[in-house]
């Protein structure tokens, strides 16, 4: 049995802040706070409230206020010898690495989170620092490294009855099964994501469930009309509680349905806009997926060869910098698709679509 979802890394006096807060309330919330203990100088309680700055910052997509925040928020509290506090912050520094496309940064974070977590005597921020392992592990596309530590993850989430990293576990291991092509079981695994998400009340969890049905109801079932549905009622929840990046996710995963379901035109539309979405917030990840998804739907519409094979040969080059061999082998296939050859370039510079930055300075 599962109680209310809450949100742990909102603390001291921002207890009361909900899982489903508003992130823009969220950062006026703890901003006050922050401001507070800095005037009354009680580092514990600055550090506990920026922690929360720099969460909300971070999800609002703003990198490099969350970059700052969550270092302020490390400093206060090793200045209060709250080791509790510390592995928090790095925890949010390993998140905020990983959402930038430093995974090895990441690695280092979150191991260390992981470390002082343990060493504190704080359960949750160990278990919320493995399992930010864990997801860089998993968007990497190792999954035989990190499948277990899924799987461990899950267990002690169940035993303790804490549904939002149940739901968190449960996503993250039917995404192992829908990239390795055990639809049934994926679905079965977001499907009960998505119930503990609408029991708990986390609409956040509740809408990257819905998410990943949308995605295997539309390969899996070829219903792109019930994958759309399911992604408008997503949507719903992600503007009203302020979500950047999963409302980004949103849209690509919007235009992978229209792409399967050869409405090339409208997959076009929306992969650009989840593009400037993704570039906007410096998450390059989705970047790099946003770009993938334009490439093959302008491909569609009649983009000449070359110029979509200087594209892929631009976009593996990014995926590897990156690490993500799972996304990397998806350019291989996007190869095989269009039937070219692997690097083919024209020679002329570099593309349109791959005229920005993809890789920011530093999930």
């Amino acid at each position: 049995m599962y109680g209310k979802a809450f949100a742990p890394e909102y603390q001291g006096s921002l207890t009361a802040l909900s899982v489903n807060s508003s992130l823009v309330d969220v950062l006026a919330a703890g901003t006050e706070q922050l401001r507070a203990a800095e005037r009354t100088g009680s580092p514990r309680e600055a550090a506990r409230s920026g922690l929360a700055v720099a969460e909300a910052h971070r999800r609002l997509g703003q990198v490099t206020d969350a970059d700052r925040e969550w270092k302020a928020s490390y400093r206060a509290a090793r200045t209060a010898r709250d080791v509790g506090a510390m592995a928090w912050a790095l925890w949010s520094g390993g998140t905020l690495a990983r959402q930038r496309g430093a995974l090895a940064l990441a690695w280092r974070l979150l191991g260390l989170a992981a470390e002082l977590g343990e060493r504190g005597g704080d359960i949750v921020v160990r278990g919320y620092s493995l399992a930010g392992m864990a997801e860089t592990g998993r968007i990497q596309g190792d999954y035989e490294a990190v499948g277990a530590l899924h799987e461990q993850l899950l267990a002690e989430a169940r035993k303790r009855g804490e549904a939002r990293h149940t739901v968190w576990a449960l996503e993250g291991i039917a995404q192992i099964h829908r990239n390795t092509g055990s639809y049934d079981t994926a679905y079965a695994m977001f499907e009960e994501a998505a119930e503990i998400a609408e029991q708990a009340e986390d609409r956040r969890g509740h809408a990257w469930a819905l998410r990943g049905l949308a995605d295997i109801v539309s390969v899996r079932d070829g219903d792109a009309d019930h994958a759309l549905r399911l992604l408008a009622e997503a949507e719903v929840a992600c503007r009203e509680m302020t979500l950047s990046s999963a409302l980004a996710y949103n849209h690509k995963m919007r235009a992978n349905v229209l792409y399967r379901a050869g409405r090339y035109e409208a997959a076009r539309d929306v992969y650009r806009q989840a593009l400037e979405e993704f570039r906007a917030m410096s998450e390059p990840r989705g970047e790099a997926l946003a770009r993938l998804g334009l490439v093959k739907a302008l491909a569609q519409l009649g983009r000449d060869r070359v110029e979509t094979a200087t594209d892929l040969a631009e976009l593996a080059r990014v995926l590897d910098r990156i690490g993500l061999r799972h996304a990397r082998r998806m350019v291989d296939r996007a190869r095989e698709e269009f039937g070219l050859p692997e690097g083919v370039e024209d020679g002329t510079g570099p593309s349109p679509i791959g005229a920005a930055a993809v890789v920011g300075a530093g999930r």
